[in-house]
């Protein structure tokens, strides 16, 4: 159902996307007792996957809704996304951000041409903020994660490591809004052999664990977690796309996402967001179902405040 959409996808957006390179660390997978391959969208454009979703969303649009622009919501990374994707193609961007979104991502936006308004830092208040300005200049609405073109475009990623790595056991996404890990399962449905999908989410907010426990949409009463770009919940498209095409998800803790996050720092010499390392985590956190695997890990960004690191 999917296979030529994603195939379709990766060819339009290829102009406007870098390759990022695969990477391994020796020290790590001694660690893990995994082959480990990192596939790292911390160096794409605009530092995050994203980039690859906010690409395939704005090349969608009609000539009609190019005219007039687009709008959306977020707290960083799909924000600066659409801002150059709309940059490249010469379009207004219209991108609202609560006010607790890290200063360095709301610099990036304005610095891509985004025109920033800032909001309480709730989802009803993004989605308000965001449905005033689609009625007050005409913009489209361009959704961070649940939107199937969002979730096409996060799945190249995951086809450009298979295409590197094709004989991969086991291919990981930390899972926020669903948008990254639900490409990144149909890709390995459709492209893998043999290969599975499973998801990383810190227990602090644990949403899309206990909505494929109940089979219904759940929320987070908190999102007290240092992985930000993971407090978001599944939508309505992305949870199906879950429920039918993720093998399953492993829960982290916080210290456990630090300790995998500053591994990655000293061992790789690079710089990832705490989201990011939370598959790895997860892999360190249960070694014995990772033993001897060759495990594809999708690094998802570095857009990371560095004056705020917990180490």
């Amino acid at each position: 159902m999917y296979q030529q959409a994603l195939l379709d996808t990766h060819e339009r957006i290829k102009p406007f996307i870098h390759r990022t390179p695969v990477m391994t660390s020796q020290q790590l997978n001694e660690i893990s007792g995994a082959d480990i391959y990192f596939k790292c969208e911390n160096f794409q454009r605009m530092g995050a996957f994203k980039m690859r979703g906010g690409a395939n969303a704005v090349l969608n649009l009609t000539e009609a809704q190019k005219a007039k622009g687009v709008v959306t919501h977020s707290s960083g990374n799909f924000a600066q996304a659409v801002a150059l994707s709309a940059k490249e193609v010469g379009i207004p961007a219209y991108i609202v951000m609560p006010s607790n979104s890290p200063a360095v991502k709301v610099a990036a936006v304005k610095g891509y041409g985004g025109q920033v308004t800032l909001c309480p830092p709730t989802l009803k208040d993004r989605m308000e903020y965001a449905n005033r300005i689609v009625e007050e200049k005409g913009a489209t609405l361009l959704h961070p994660f649940n939107q199937i073109e969002v979730v096409l475009g996060q799945g190249t990623a995951a086809i450009e490591l298979l295409e590197e790595q094709p004989d991969l056991n086991i291919l990981m996404a930390p899972v926020g809004g669903g948008g990254l890990s639900g490409g990144t399962a149909l890709a390995a449905h459709y492209f893998g052999k043999n290969c599975i999908t499973i998801g990383a989410e810190p227990f602090e907010v644990d949403d899309a664990w206990r909505s494929l426990q109940s089979g219904k949409i759940e929320t987070n009463e908190t999102i007290n977690t240092i992985a930000d770009g993971l407090r978001t919940t599944l939508g309505t498209v992305t949870f199906p796309i879950l429920q039918e095409y993720l093998d399953s998800i492993i829960r982290v803790t916080e210290e456990e996402i630090v300790h995998a996050m500053r591994l990655i720092y000293e061992r790789m010499k690079i710089i990832i967001e705490p989201s990011c390392a939370v598959p790895f985590a997860a892999v360190l956190r249960e070694k014995e179902k990772f033993a001897g695997k060759k495990i594809g890990i999708i690094l998802s960004g570095g857009n990371v405040d560095l004056g705020a690191l917990p180490f």
